[in-house]
């Protein structure tokens, strides 16, 4: 018999209040928070991979049972359900207490290797002490972006969190989409989210901005003996040097994780250091969106719209500020700032040499030479490269995923460099611009770009079939991209799931070719280039 363990609520201070009257939490990292039923719960779709991992079988994924336990009606053995206690700063504000709104942890299981444990988390699944005035319900069409994108990211090799089953409830919740006034009743649905560990930056903020110290000692003394194991034999009595190590971990871990990003043209949206995890996870996907056409400026999230805080561009950037509040809630815990800085000031290198990395396999090139002037002390040739490549990009309408994927067809040999016409060497990205007559300075910069590509890439003298694999196995072919998320959407929300499985089937497969899927790499159509959804997206759930 499966069987839930409770390392957090075991060894971390938690409430003993058991209603779920919003309040203040003091002293607390957890509020008990039973999940509310709900009306008739069905399982729309399930992540195969992360139900083989947990264990549950076919069998059991379609009994009733699951359904019940993962809409929130059921309880497995050993489940004690909570709410974690969480600040965080928002939009460059400090916010104060958030925690877990809509978000329920029911406990965690160790997986069927025996390899690691799993923490397992049911989103709208009702009210806890930190949801304010909301009714901590989710809607279908944020829980189907939730459930399919958590996927998605993992098979892209993005760290992130997971996703188990999404599941209909059978109930209406009432949202203000875009918060203009014009609220409506939309179907609902509870994603169970699946992480080893839930704990954000914003939960080592709150406690050392109240000056709590106890409760801010206890949170770090757990996450050394359950996330970072091999720092201390002694987590107990962490030394200053211990939470430098730490620290410089998660700082890390997170350059990687928004390297990850800025490859793939993924945009988180909501940057906010209680949506980053402590492990360089992608967490809380909320108002996220891809970078179709391409633009270092885009956002999703109509919340940041002015401001543009979180555009794509700008992530290592908020992600290394982010950081800097983190570090200020560790302060008090070691014996001097200088434990922690040197970590901090590291993370712009941890990024680039990771960037750069994944920069050089997009182009299919053995290294590029970021720092090295060329012999007249300018700005170094490859950099270079990419910037007027970027450029390309932003002259016209071009959607970045498929440019990237479809230069590895480009015909790279001294014949095309110095023989082939302009219009036979940049055929194969055809695809990916949306209009079809471009500007004079485009065409110019385009042939002029692709041939100092080319001429690069002779120089590396790499394998082209070995360059050809590189390329296709970074550049994906297929994202979740927002109108097939609206898509899929569209049909969960009259009770079919199979728009979701079936597109999560081709997601498994991001860098395949998939002969006979084509629909689900097309660019984005017109229909979809101002629909809400598909454009614009908000914090509403």
């Amino acid at each position: 018999m499966r069987y839930f363990q409770n390392n957090l609520t075991d060894e971390l201070p938690g409430e003993f209040e058991t209603d779920l009257r919003s309040r203040q939490v003091q002293g607390a990292c957890y509020s008990p928070a039973p999940p509310t039923p709900v009306s008739s719960p069905k399982l729309l779709c399930h992540s195969r991979e992360m139900a083989d991992l947990l264990g549950y079988s076919d069998v059991e994924l379609k009994a009733s049972h699951f359904a019940q336990v993962f809409g929130g009606n059921e309880l497995e053995p050993g489940m004690r359900p909570y709410a974690l206690c969480y600040g965080g700063h928002q939009f460059g504000n400090w916010a104060g207490q958030l925690g877990d709104g809509r978000a329920i942890n029911l406990g965690e299981l160790v997986d069927v290797n025996n390899a690691s444990r799993w923490v397992l988390q049911l989103k709208g699944a009702g009210p806890t002490p930190y949801s304010r005035r909301s009714d901590g319900r989710a809607v279908m069409r944020s829980s189907v972006r939730e459930f399919v994108c958590s996927e998605a990211m993992y098979h892209l090799g993005v760290p992130t969190t997971r996703a188990l089953s999404l599941v209909s409830t059978g109930d209406s919740v009432v949202r203000d989409m875009f918060y203009d006034g014009h609220p409506k009743a939309e179907p609902g649905a509870i994603v169970c989210r699946v992480a080893p560990s839930f704990l954000r930056f914003g939960s080592f903020e709150l406690f050392a901005s109240r000056g709590d110290l106890s409760t801010l000692r206890a949170l770090l003394r757990y996450c050394l003996k359950v996330s970072f194991p091999d720092i201390t034999a002694t987590p107990e009595r962490p030394t200053s040097a211990d939470i430098g190590e730490m620290f410089g971990r998660i700082c890390k871990s997170t350059a990687l994780m928004v390297a990850h990003w800025m490859r793939v043209g993924f945009v988180h949206g909501v940057m906010n250091t209680d949506n980053l995890s402590i492990l360089g996870l992608t967490i809380d996907y909320g108002p996220y969106g891809w970078v179709e056409d391409y633009n270092p400026d885009f956002t999703p999230n109509t919340t940041d719209a002015q401001g543009r805080r979180y555009a794509f561009g700008k992530q290592p950037a908020i992600a290394e500020w982010n950081l800097g509040k983190l570090a200020e809630a560790l302060v008090p815990l070691v014996d001097s700032r200088e434990r922690l800085q040197p970590h901090l000031q590291a993370f712009q290198q941890h990024f680039e040499t990771a960037y750069v990395r994944m920069l050089a396999d997009k182009l299919g090139l053995i290294h590029l030479h970021w720092d090295s002037p060329d012999e007249t002390g300018a700005e170094p040739p490859d950099r270079r490269l990419v910037f007027d490549l970027q450029r390309i990009l932003r002259l016209a309408e071009t959607d970045m995923t498929l440019f990237f994927r479809a230069l590895a067809k480009v015909e790279v040999s001294r014949a095309a460099l110095e023989e082939a016409p302009a219009e036979r060497l940049s055929a194969p990205l055809e695809v990916a611009f949306y209009q079809t007559n471009r500007s004079p300075e485009h065409a110019e910069a385009l042939d002029e770009g692709l041939r100092r590509y080319v001429a690069r890439r002779l120089r590396d003298e790499r394998d082209p079939k070995l360059c050809r694999e590189v390329m296709n196995r970074t550049n994906p072919k297929f994202i979740p991209r927002n109108y097939l998320a609206q898509l899929a959407i569209d049909r969960a929300e009259r009770g079919d799931g199979e728009g979701v499985s079936e597109w999560l089937n081709v997601l498994r497969n991001p860098y395949a070719e998939q002969p006979g899927f084509e629909a689900y790499a097309a660019k984005r159509p017109e229909w979809a280039r101002h629909r809400p959804g598909c454009a614009t997206l908000s914090c509403s759930s």
